[in-house]
Protein backbone atom coordinates (compact mmCIF):
# COMPACT_ATOMS: atom_id res chain seq x y z
CA UNK A 1 0.00 0.00 0.00
CA UNK A 2 1.40 3.16 -0.83
CA UNK A 3 2.16 6.04 1.71
CA UNK A 4 0.20 9.25 0.91
CA UNK A 5 3.24 12.03 -0.24
CA UNK A 6 3.29 14.44 2.32
CA UNK A 7 4.81 17.13 -0.19
CA UNK A 8 2.67 20.47 1.03
CA UNK A 9 2.96 20.97 4.71
CA UNK A 10 4.97 23.93 3.93
CA UNK A 11 3.73 25.77 0.65
CA UNK A 12 5.08 28.31 -1.56
CA UNK A 13 2.16 30.42 -1.53
CA UNK A 14 1.60 29.48 -5.04
CA UNK A 15 -1.00 26.43 -4.92
CA UNK A 16 -1.26 25.23 -8.62
CA UNK A 17 3.24 24.97 -8.21
CA UNK A 18 2.55 23.49 -5.05
CA UNK A 19 0.00 20.73 -6.47
CA UNK A 20 2.02 19.98 -9.18
CA UNK A 21 5.23 19.48 -6.60
CA UNK A 22 3.22 17.10 -4.77
CA UNK A 23 2.43 15.04 -8.19
CA UNK A 24 6.09 14.72 -8.96
CA UNK A 25 6.84 13.66 -5.50
CA UNK A 26 4.21 11.15 -5.52
CA UNK A 27 5.58 9.46 -8.45
CA UNK A 28 8.66 9.24 -7.10
CA UNK A 29 7.97 5.84 -6.20
CA UNK A 30 6.93 4.99 -8.90
CA UNK A 31 4.17 4.49 -11.93
CA UNK A 32 1.23 5.48 -10.44
CA UNK A 33 -2.72 5.09 -12.67
CA UNK A 34 -5.03 8.25 -11.77
CA UNK A 35 -6.33 6.33 -8.67
CA UNK A 36 -3.13 5.66 -7.24
CA UNK A 37 -2.07 9.36 -7.41
CA UNK A 38 -5.02 10.28 -6.05
CA UNK A 39 -4.60 8.82 -3.33
CA UNK A 40 -0.94 9.30 -2.77
CA UNK A 41 -1.37 12.95 -3.14
CA UNK A 42 -4.67 13.72 -1.51
CA UNK A 43 -5.81 15.92 -4.70
CA UNK A 44 -9.52 15.57 -5.97
CA UNK A 45 -9.26 13.26 -9.23
CA UNK A 46 -10.40 15.93 -11.30
CA UNK A 47 -7.11 18.19 -10.55
CA UNK A 48 -4.81 15.29 -10.14
CA UNK A 49 -5.72 14.51 -13.66
CA UNK A 50 -5.71 18.11 -14.73
CA UNK A 51 -2.06 18.44 -13.41
CA UNK A 52 -0.78 14.64 -14.52
CA UNK A 53 -1.76 15.93 -18.44
CA UNK A 54 -0.30 19.49 -18.07
CA UNK A 55 2.75 18.18 -17.08
CA UNK A 56 2.88 15.38 -18.90
CA UNK A 57 2.73 18.07 -21.78
CA UNK A 58 5.77 19.92 -20.70
CA UNK A 59 7.47 16.03 -20.72
CA UNK A 60 7.91 16.31 -16.51
CA UNK A 61 5.39 13.53 -17.10
CA UNK A 62 5.07 10.38 -18.99
CA UNK A 63 2.69 7.32 -19.26
CA UNK A 64 4.55 3.66 -19.19
CA UNK A 65 3.30 0.82 -21.13
CA UNK A 66 0.72 0.07 -19.09
CA UNK A 67 -0.72 3.81 -19.37
CA UNK A 68 0.25 4.91 -16.07
CA UNK A 69 1.73 8.00 -14.87
CA UNK A 70 5.80 7.68 -14.69
CA UNK A 71 8.42 10.41 -14.29
CA UNK A 72 9.11 12.32 -17.50
CA UNK A 73 12.42 12.51 -19.36
CA UNK A 74 12.41 16.28 -19.50
CA UNK A 75 13.56 15.87 -15.38
CA UNK A 76 16.41 13.76 -16.45
CA UNK A 77 17.43 16.54 -18.93
CA UNK A 78 17.37 18.56 -17.12
CA UNK A 79 19.01 17.20 -14.40
CA UNK A 80 21.76 16.03 -16.64
CA UNK A 81 21.99 19.89 -17.29
CA UNK A 82 22.62 20.43 -13.24
CA UNK A 83 25.89 18.41 -13.98
CA UNK A 84 26.92 19.95 -17.14
CA UNK A 85 29.11 22.04 -16.00
CA UNK A 86 31.15 19.03 -14.59
CA UNK A 87 30.53 17.04 -17.46
CA UNK A 88 31.90 19.91 -19.92
CA UNK A 89 35.15 20.63 -17.71
CA UNK A 90 36.06 16.58 -18.40
CA UNK A 91 34.92 16.17 -21.85
CA UNK A 92 38.22 18.88 -22.90
CA UNK A 93 40.76 16.52 -21.85
CA UNK A 94 39.11 13.09 -23.10
CA UNK A 95 38.46 14.08 -26.04
CA UNK A 96 41.17 15.75 -26.77
CA UNK A 97 42.76 12.65 -25.81
CA UNK A 98 40.56 10.52 -28.02
CA UNK A 99 41.25 12.50 -31.00
CA UNK A 100 44.81 11.97 -30.44
CA UNK A 101 44.47 8.21 -30.31
CA UNK A 102 42.36 8.11 -33.56
CA UNK A 103 43.59 10.31 -35.28
CA UNK A 104 39.43 11.66 -35.55
CA UNK A 105 37.47 14.62 -34.71
CA UNK A 106 35.93 13.62 -31.47
CA UNK A 107 33.08 15.33 -29.89
CA UNK A 108 30.55 15.22 -26.96
CA UNK A 109 26.52 14.80 -28.12
CA UNK A 110 23.53 15.55 -25.24
CA UNK A 111 20.20 15.39 -26.68
CA UNK A 112 17.20 18.24 -26.23
CA UNK A 113 14.24 17.43 -26.87
CA UNK A 114 14.02 15.44 -30.80
CA UNK A 115 17.11 17.16 -31.38
CA UNK A 116 21.16 16.76 -30.60
CA UNK A 117 23.45 19.22 -29.35
CA UNK A 118 27.56 19.06 -29.54
CA UNK A 119 27.97 20.36 -26.40
CA UNK A 120 32.30 19.76 -27.20
CA UNK A 121 34.65 18.88 -29.62
CA UNK A 122 37.87 18.26 -30.80
CA UNK A 123 38.75 18.41 -33.97
CA UNK A 124 41.76 16.73 -36.06
CA UNK A 125 43.90 19.50 -36.60
CA UNK A 126 44.75 19.12 -40.24
CA UNK A 127 43.79 17.24 -43.15
CA UNK A 128 39.82 15.99 -44.53
CA UNK A 129 37.94 15.65 -40.95
CA UNK A 130 34.47 15.50 -40.56
CA UNK A 131 34.48 18.92 -38.15
CA UNK A 132 31.34 19.70 -35.68
CA UNK A 133 31.08 22.68 -34.07
CA UNK A 134 29.92 23.01 -30.66
CA UNK A 135 26.27 24.15 -30.26
CA UNK A 136 25.32 22.27 -33.55
CA UNK A 137 22.04 20.97 -33.65
CA UNK A 138 21.59 17.56 -35.32
CA UNK A 139 18.87 15.27 -36.38
CA UNK A 140 18.06 12.13 -34.01
CA UNK A 141 17.11 10.11 -36.82
CA UNK A 142 20.52 9.27 -37.98
CA UNK A 143 24.41 8.87 -36.96
CA UNK A 144 25.99 6.66 -34.54
CA UNK A 145 25.45 9.38 -31.45
CA UNK A 146 21.69 9.86 -32.18
CA UNK A 147 21.74 5.59 -32.11
CA UNK A 148 23.19 5.91 -28.33
CA UNK A 149 20.85 8.51 -27.49
CA UNK A 150 17.84 6.84 -28.41
CA UNK A 151 19.14 3.09 -27.94
CA UNK A 152 17.87 3.34 -23.88
CA UNK A 153 14.99 5.38 -23.87
CA UNK A 154 12.19 3.81 -22.43
CA UNK A 155 10.28 1.04 -24.99
CA UNK A 156 7.42 4.33 -25.55
CA UNK A 157 9.57 7.12 -26.75
CA UNK A 158 12.25 4.49 -28.42
CA UNK A 159 9.30 3.53 -30.70
CA UNK A 160 8.30 6.95 -31.48
CA UNK A 161 11.90 7.92 -32.02
CA UNK A 162 12.38 5.25 -34.78
CA UNK A 163 9.45 7.11 -36.72
CA UNK A 164 11.38 8.45 -39.92
CA UNK A 165 15.00 6.70 -38.63
CA UNK A 166 18.11 5.90 -40.78
CA UNK A 167 18.38 2.78 -38.40
CA UNK A 168 16.17 0.04 -36.87
CA UNK A 169 14.78 -1.35 -33.65
CA UNK A 170 16.95 -4.22 -34.49
CA UNK A 171 20.13 -1.67 -34.64
CA UNK A 172 19.20 -0.45 -31.55
CA UNK A 173 19.14 -3.66 -29.94
CA UNK A 174 22.62 -4.35 -31.00
CA UNK A 175 23.51 -1.26 -29.85
CA UNK A 176 22.32 -2.18 -26.31
CA UNK A 177 24.05 -5.21 -26.59
CA UNK A 178 27.55 -4.22 -27.27
CA UNK A 179 27.71 -0.83 -25.72
CA UNK A 180 28.83 1.05 -28.64
CA UNK A 181 27.19 2.36 -32.19
CA UNK A 182 28.37 2.57 -35.53
CA UNK A 183 27.33 4.49 -38.74
CA UNK A 184 28.48 4.34 -42.39
CA UNK A 185 27.44 7.13 -44.59
CA UNK A 186 24.29 7.54 -42.32
CA UNK A 187 24.11 11.18 -41.45
CA UNK A 188 26.51 12.31 -44.33
CA UNK A 189 27.33 10.83 -47.08
CA UNK A 190 31.35 9.54 -46.79
CA UNK A 191 31.41 9.92 -43.18
CA UNK A 192 31.47 7.21 -40.55
CA UNK A 193 31.59 7.13 -36.81
CA UNK A 194 31.24 5.64 -33.82
CA UNK A 195 29.89 6.66 -30.27
CA UNK A 196 29.34 5.30 -26.98
CA UNK A 197 27.17 6.33 -23.83
CA UNK A 198 28.12 8.50 -20.56
CA UNK A 199 25.80 7.40 -17.61
CA UNK A 200 24.74 9.21 -15.26
CA UNK A 201 25.13 8.35 -11.30
CA UNK A 202 21.69 6.74 -11.51
CA UNK A 203 22.44 4.61 -14.79
CA UNK A 204 20.91 7.31 -17.15
CA UNK A 205 22.26 8.03 -21.04
CA UNK A 206 22.86 11.24 -20.44
CA UNK A 207 25.61 11.66 -23.22
CA UNK A 208 27.38 10.29 -26.10
CA UNK A 209 31.09 10.17 -27.01
CA UNK A 210 31.38 9.99 -30.53
CA UNK A 211 34.46 9.86 -33.03
CA UNK A 212 34.00 11.18 -37.02
CA UNK A 213 35.72 10.97 -40.10
CA UNK A 214 35.70 9.64 -43.52
CA UNK A 215 35.08 6.25 -44.61
CA UNK A 216 38.15 6.04 -46.10
CA UNK A 217 40.23 6.26 -43.10
CA UNK A 218 37.40 4.87 -40.52
CA UNK A 219 36.44 2.13 -42.76
CA UNK A 220 32.70 0.23 -43.03
CA UNK A 221 33.44 -1.27 -40.16
CA UNK A 222 34.52 1.84 -38.08
CA UNK A 223 33.82 0.09 -34.29
CA UNK A 224 36.44 -2.41 -35.21
CA UNK A 225 39.30 0.16 -35.16
CA UNK A 226 37.84 2.23 -32.82
CA UNK A 227 34.93 1.12 -30.36
CA UNK A 228 37.38 0.05 -27.58
CA UNK A 229 38.45 3.60 -27.59
CA UNK A 230 35.76 5.37 -27.67
CA UNK A 231 34.09 3.03 -24.90
CA UNK A 232 37.11 4.05 -22.57
CA UNK A 233 36.52 7.71 -23.45
CA UNK A 234 32.64 7.60 -22.35
CA UNK A 235 33.68 5.47 -19.14
CA UNK A 236 35.81 8.09 -18.08
CA UNK A 237 33.28 10.61 -18.16
CA UNK A 238 30.69 8.64 -16.44
CA UNK A 239 33.48 8.02 -13.64
CA UNK A 240 33.91 11.85 -13.38
CA UNK A 241 30.58 12.48 -13.16
CA UNK A 242 29.86 9.33 -10.27
CA UNK A 243 33.38 10.44 -8.03
CA UNK A 244 31.69 13.68 -7.94
CA UNK A 245 27.97 12.83 -7.17
CA UNK A 246 29.72 10.86 -4.60
CA UNK A 247 32.04 13.63 -3.38
CA UNK A 248 28.69 16.02 -3.19
CA UNK A 249 26.80 12.93 -1.15
CA UNK A 250 29.88 12.33 1.21
CA UNK A 251 29.63 16.67 1.61
CA UNK A 252 26.20 16.97 2.34
CA UNK A 253 25.97 13.60 5.05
Amino acid sequence: MRRQYQGMDSGSGVGVLDKAAVVLGALEAGPSTLAQLVAATGLARPTAHRLAVALEHHRLVARDMQGRFILGPRLGELAAAAGEDRLLTAAGPVLGALRDHTNESAQLFRRQGEARVCVAAADRPIGLRDSIPVGATMSMLAGSAAQVLLAWEEPDRLHRGLQGAAFTATVLSGVRRRGWAQSVAEREPGVASVSAPVRSPSGRVIAAVSISGPIERLSRQPGRLHAATVIAGANKLTEVLARHAAAQEEQNS
